[in-house]
């Protein structure tokens, strides 16, 4: 073999060596860890499931998915844990943290995909647009958007229908330990759900989520109290909460108008939101309501 013969044969094996080492990264994830539970659904919903390895604590729809190990309660990540299970992506949405667990995943050579989060079909599709192309599939996630969205759509626009002019004010009550209301303002997903609902938030002096003095709860007045299906230290049975001071006053204690619904079906914002809005606005205006409130 001639001198040059070797230099061609040399470069083309670089060549392929290089071509492979392209074609290795370019190989898409198949040890996936979903944080959040609406990012899991999305990937269930776009038949991804089997790249997933593990995820976090609010990934509980559906029911499969929760046999998969469980790295933690998504803001309160510990590296070590997430790390353990060897993943070669991270779908994780946005808020998820705290910040110095992410700086070490972020570090740790493993792509890292943060899915926004936006309490809005809007906010959904991109959600589902993200993890579609994070996943290689932005044809199926296309179609996906679209479905959620007009199915969205329509929920809203029979809820509005059903609201009718007189629209009920709902207060979501996050959580009451001792005795103190955690409410949910503006900006939040459940001030979202409850106006996607045809309902109206009754807090309308605050942002995010924050306790309320007694004096606000009863000028709030709601017609209706909405709060998650939980139990644990978050968990509150009606006739506690309804024995709270500053909730008894209200109409909607004095109608015992408690609604519960499954937190990550209410406020996840994921694919399964149309049905959410509908049961909402049912709890809210069907027959029953219609039978509870009066009017």
């Amino acid at each position: 073999m001639t001198v040059l013969s070797r230099l061609y044969l040399g470069l083309n094996l670089l060549v392929a060596a290089v071509f492979a080492g392209h074609m290795a990264l370019a190989d898409p994830a198949s040890r996936i860890v979903s944080v959040g539970g609406s990012v899991t659904e999305i990937v269930y919903a776009l038949d991804q499931q089997h790249r997933l390895i593990a995820r976090d604590t609010t990934s509980t729809f559906p029911a499969e998915a929760r046999q998969l190990p469980d790295i933690g309660y998504q803001r309160a990540l510990a590296p070590e844990g997430v790390l353990s299970v060897a993943p070669d992506m991270i779908l994780a949405i946005e808020g998820a943290g705290p910040p110095e667990t992410l700086d070490v995943l972020k570090a740790a050579e493993v792509a890292y995909i943060s899915v926004p989060e936006d309490f809005s079909a809007e906010g959904i599709a991109r959600k589902i647009r993200t993890i579609g192309a994070a996943l290689d599939q932005q044809a199926a996630a296309e179609v996906l958007a679209g479905q959620v969205s007009a199915e969205i759509a329509a929920a809203q626009a029979a809820a509005a229908e059903a609201a009718g002019g007189t629209p009920r004010t709902v207060l979501f009550v996050l959580s009451t330990q001792g005795g103190r209301i955690m409410a949910g303002g503006a900006d939040t997903a459940a001030d979202s759900i409850i106006r996607l609902a045809g309902g109206v938030n009754a807090v309308t002096g605050f942002a995010g989520y924050k306790p309320m003095t007694d004096e606000a709860i009863a000028q709030a007045a709601p017609d209706v109290i909405l709060m998650m299906d939980r139990g644990g230290d978050h968990g509150i049975r009606t006739e506690d909460l309804l024995a709270i001071p500053a909730i008894q006053p209200t109409p909607a204690a004095q109608n015992g108008a408690i609604v519960r619904m499954n937190g990550l079906h209410l406020i996840g914002f994921g694919p399964r939101t149309a049905s959410a809005v509908t049961e909402l606005n049912r709890a809210l205006y069907g027959e029953g309501a219609q039978d509870v409130l009066g009017h």
